[in-house]
Formats: C-alpha cells, structure tokens, sequence
C-alpha cells in the first residue's frame, strides 16, 4: 500500500512501524533510499527554470538531507569488525560528500548524478547481500519508509 494514500498519521505510523520492525540491514536500506530520493529530488530542482524562487532553496534543502543521511551511514560503520569493507566504505562517503559539497557551492548537477548512480549501486549490491543471507530486500526502493 502506498503511504501517499494515507491520512498523514497513518503514514507516519507506518514508517515508525517499519523502521521499529526493521532489520539492521533493512535499515542500512532505508538510509540508502532515503538520500537517493534527496538526490533525485534535488536533481528535479537542478531542471526547474533559474527564475524559480524556490530553485536554489530545494536544492540546497535536498543536499543536506542526503548528506546528513550519508553521514548516519558512515557514523554506523564498524571499523573492528568490518575490516577493509569498512575503511572503503568510509573512504566512499567521504567522496560522496564532497561531490555534493562541490554541487550545493557551485549548483552543478554532475557531482549530484554522478553520487546518485554510485550510491544507487551501493544500494543494489546492499539488496543483493541481504537477499543472499535471507534477509527478503525489496528489489526496488521503499517508498515513503524512510
């Protein structure tokens, strides 16, 4: 069911219901969704015409929501036990957030696409992980959930 048919405390019930019943490897999920729409949101904004007021504030809105999410992901790494797997990741969102750094203080859509498609396959071998341990991912993103 989709969550834009909801009354609004019934979707908010039903993310906090998600995100309280949620494995931690659905949660890394969620965080990935959650700044992919961010990024896609403020490419959206990138395309709306340079007269539009609210251009420049959606943009720089949805950068700092992806980066405050990418920083929940890098803030969750566990660097003693996640070895190597772990210092790459950091090293990742590190260069993810300056990309968007770089887009959000000289309003370029390039850095934003290209952090989108990267950490869209982050996300899907994430998916693809979790599917593999039985953890049931959803093959596309979840809507309204995070």
């Amino acid at each position: 069911m989709s969550t834009a048919t909801l009354h609004p405390g019934f979707a908010r019930t039903y993310r906090e219901n998600a995100v309280l019943t949620a494995s931690p490897g659905q949660l890394v999920l969620m965080l990935f969704d959650g700044a992919l729409r961010a990024l896609a949101q403020s490419r959206d904004a990138f395309g709306r015409p340079e007269t539009d007021t609210r251009r420049i504030e959606i943009i720089n809105q949805q950068l700092l929501k992806a980066q405050a999410i990418i920083a929940e992901l890098q803030g969750g790494l566990n660097f003693a036990s996640g070895g190597e797997v772990a210092q790459t990741l950091n090293r990742l969102y590190d260069y993810y957030n300056r990309r968007l750094q770089e887009a959000n203080l000289r309003k370029q859509v390039a850095p934003v696409e290209e952090v989108e498609r990267l950490l869209g396959q982050l996300r899907s071998g994430w998916a693809e992980m979790l599917v593999q341990q039985g953890g049931a991912a959803p093959a596309e993103p979840l809507r309204g959930v995070a």
